[in-house]
């Protein structure tokens, strides 16, 4: 690696800090991840949604773009994003704990929808794809009000072939909306392979809709910054949306009741695997002199703590009441004749 190769994040105006701080969010996201699937299947929690591979992506994402002043739509395997714009273990660990703490839903939704109005994440729903037009929705609101944010939504491959997304891109071409949209192209839809599911790129299709489309490599931190920081300086220019296609590997079974094995290789996985962006950036971080085995150690460690913790105060955490089913359900029939 050239020494201008090795001093990249500083071309793209990260310090080594804010560099060694990405990566500790995608450790912290993998290492929430493995722990959830030893919580399913050690019968303390009914479910997990994985995004093992995803993490690099999702955390670059969010250094792109602007804490407290944009707003976030991310989809359900979105732990790296989440944590990045400052939701924390504890209040993850109590959403799939499903317990009254929960931040999200009270402990009434599935884990992975996200939701928090002091962080700007926009709450999420079980159908896919239905963030894309609410994204659209804050982006207009953006335009009407002139106020300066963009709206960043994420989805996977399987989700660019619903309605939602082609109805939404259409909306924010036709109005030049600051709207970012990603899609997490991680291979597969469920149990779907991308070339079963979709014909040519999915990062071209947002030339039929007037805007630029970037196909990025998922796995590289860097310039998953790059394309996402050009995207949000053109969006607050005027110029309208644009599509990310990052493209990566869902390492992981879709979830904690996929046998994915039925439908890929374990070579294929384990291939896969050896081209995982987190040790790709501690490969880079190292080579610049700015990591070491013994910092990584050490960062574990203290994450596996962190993670330890919260677990245990989210298993005795109290769960919702009964009665709390029907909170923010019905109105409580005031003006109501």
């Amino acid at each position: 690696m050239s020494i201008g190769q090795k001093q990249m994040h500083h071309q793209l105006g990260l310090t080594d800090e804010q560099v060694i701080e990405m990566y500790t969010y995608m450790l912290k996201a993998r290492m929430f991840d493995e722990r959830c699937f030893l919580l399913q299947r050690s019968g303390k929690i009914p479910f997990h949604v994985s995004g093992i591979g995803q993490e690099t992506a999702q955390v670059a994402a969010a250094y792109a773009l602007k804490k407290g002043t944009d707003y976030f739509l991310p989809y359900y395997r979105d732990y790296g994003f989440v944590l990045t714009v400052g939701m924390t273990l504890r209040e993850l660990l109590l959403s799939v704990f499903l317990k009254a703490e929960d931040p999200n839903s009270g402990g009434r939704q599935l884990p992975g929808h996200f939701g928090s109005k002091k962080l700007n994440i926009v709450t999420g729903s079980s159908p896919v794809t239905t963030q894309v037009p609410h994204a659209v929705g804050f982006a207009l609101g953006a335009k009407l009000q002139r106020k300066e944010f963009v709206s960043f939504v994420t989805f996977g491959d399987g989700s660019s072939n619903q309605g939602d997304f082609h109805e939404g891109c259409n909306f924010a071409g036709v109005h030049k909306l600051p709207v970012i949209f990603m899609c997490e192209n991680n291979q597969y839809a469920i149990s779907v392979p991308l070339h079963k599911q979709t014909a040519g790129s999915i990062a071209e299709r947002a030339l039929g809709y007037g805007f630029p489309g970037v196909k990025v490599d998922g796995r590289d931190a860097l310039e998953v910054y790059r394309v996402v920081k050009e995207a949000r300086e053109r969006a607050l220019r005027g110029e309208g949306p644009t599509l990310i296609e990052a493209v990566m590997y869902r390492i992981s079974p879709h979830s904690t009741s996929d046998n994915d094995l039925l439908y890929r290789t374990r070579e294929e996985v384990e291939t896969n695997r050896e081209r995982d962006g987190i040790p790709r950036l501690r490969n880079y971080m190292i080579s610049c002199g700015i990591w070491s085995e013994d910092r990584e150690a050490e960062l574990a460690a203290q994450i596996k703590q962190e993670l330890t913790e919260a677990t245990d105060y989210a298993e005795q955490a109290p769960h919702p009441a009964s009665e709390d089913t029907l909170l923010h359900v019905y109105g409580d029939g005031g003006g109501l004749q």
